[in-house]
């Protein structure tokens, strides 16, 4: 046997196996699309079968509605009535302090209450319609009051980023339902109670500044009465003795009547003479109000007894303005059925063609191994 024929024999006796063919690793679209086009059954029913799933969800998702109110501050026509009342108060001298301002921050601290709300929806008609049973347990009652009342928001309009840009403040008051109308009317009750609440918070305020004008000017009148009273006694007191004294110096008449000179006792004076002294003790001690002829006392007492008649009632007043009152929503919150459906078939279309591709391929796989 030659060398060449030796060589030969071990070249084409290297490796037992078959040599695969080369593979190219290029994708066909149109071999792609023809998959897909030949499935075009399976692919349609899957993603009709999941707009169906999609339309179906879209009716079982909870409802949301919600309406919204804006507030700015009050103006003049809100608070006429309660600047009228405090008239009468800043003239008796009673403080108040009260402003378009407080009034205004009170109402959104009040509206933002975690207290207050559940007061509000513990008596609400729309809570006890939630529950749907009258012996419900308390501990349920709470829960469900508590789950409405993280309904309310407040959000202030104003952007950090850009605050001189509206010329004025003003906050969006929203409460979000499962129907329209109930998001609107609840909204709408519970302004009315915080407006409420302010209301009777103004009118004790003002009612507690009265109750300490009162008691400041009694005991101020009373300070003063005394005062008056002990320089009574001291007056009285003095006369009697400025009267033992004319006599003892045999002054009958007033000292200046005659024409002469006398330099009068400066502790007790005897310038009046006895019969002069002797009719103004008299009419010192027939003296029975130490205030009948005091100005500032008598004064006092009129506003004393103005501020214990004061009777506030009712006083008609608004702590807000409303820019936009609680709106009757016309369109749910969230996606809306068609967003939903079109989405779910968008998802269906996905799922079935990535499991037809995925079928070819691993068809594709076994057949190459088999070769």
């Amino acid at each position: 046997m030659s060398s060449i024929e030796m060589k030969t024999n071990r070249l084409e006796n290297v490796s037992p196996y078959p040599v695969m063919a080369p593979r190219h690793e290029e994708i066909d679209l149109l071999d792609l699309l023809s998959t897909l086009f030949a499935a075009r059954k399976q692919i349609i029913i899957i993603t009709l079968l999941f707009a169906l799933c999609g339309l179906a969800a879209s009716f079982l998702l909870p409802q949301k509605w919600t309406s919204q109110a804006i507030v700015t501050p009050p103006e003049t026509e809100e608070i006429n009535g309660l600047q009228r009342a405090m008239v009468k108060m800043t003239v008796l001298g009673v403080e108040t302090n009260l402003d378009s301002g407080s009034l205004y921050n009170s109402f959104l601290k009040k509206f933002d209450s975690q207290e207050l709300r559940e007061k509000f929806l513990a008596e609400s008609p729309y809570v006890q319609a939630l529950v749907k049973n009258a012996d419900v347990d308390k501990s349920e009652l709470y829960k469900a009051i508590v789950s409405v009342s993280q309904k309310f928001t407040a959000v202030n309009n104003a952007d950090p980023k850009k605050p001189d840009d509206v010329p004025y403040t003003s906050w969006t008051l929203s409460f979000t339902a499962p129907d329209s109308n109930d998001a609107q009317q609840v909204l709408q009750n519970y302004i009315q109670f915080i407006t409420a609440e302010v209301n009777k918070d103004v009118i004790n305020s003002v009612k507690s500044a009265v109750e300490l004008k009162v008691a400041f000017e009694k005991d101020q009148l009373a300070l003063e009465r005394n005062s008056l009273q002990n320089q009574h006694n001291i007056n009285v007191e003095r006369l009697g003795y400025s009267l033992q004294v004319a006599n003892a110096a045999g002054l009958k008449n007033p000292v200046y009547s005659n024409g002469q000179a006398v330099k009068d006792d400066p502790d007790y004076s005897v310038a009046l003479g006895a019969n002069g002294l002797a009719e103004k003790l008299k009419i010192e001690q027939s003296i029975k109000d130490v205030a009948q002829l005091n100005v500032s006392v008598q004064n006092r007492e009129h506003v004393l007894s103005a501020l214990e008649v004061v009777n506030l009632g009712e006083i008609d007043f608004t702590p807000y303005k409303y820019q936009m009152q609680p709106s009757f929503p016309v369109k749910k919150d969230g996606p809306g059925k068609s967003l939903i459906i079109v989405l779910a078939a968008m998802i269906g279309l996905i799922v079935a063609a990535g499991s037809v591709l995925a079928r070819r391929a691993m068809a594709s796989r076994i057949n190459i191994e088999e070769i």
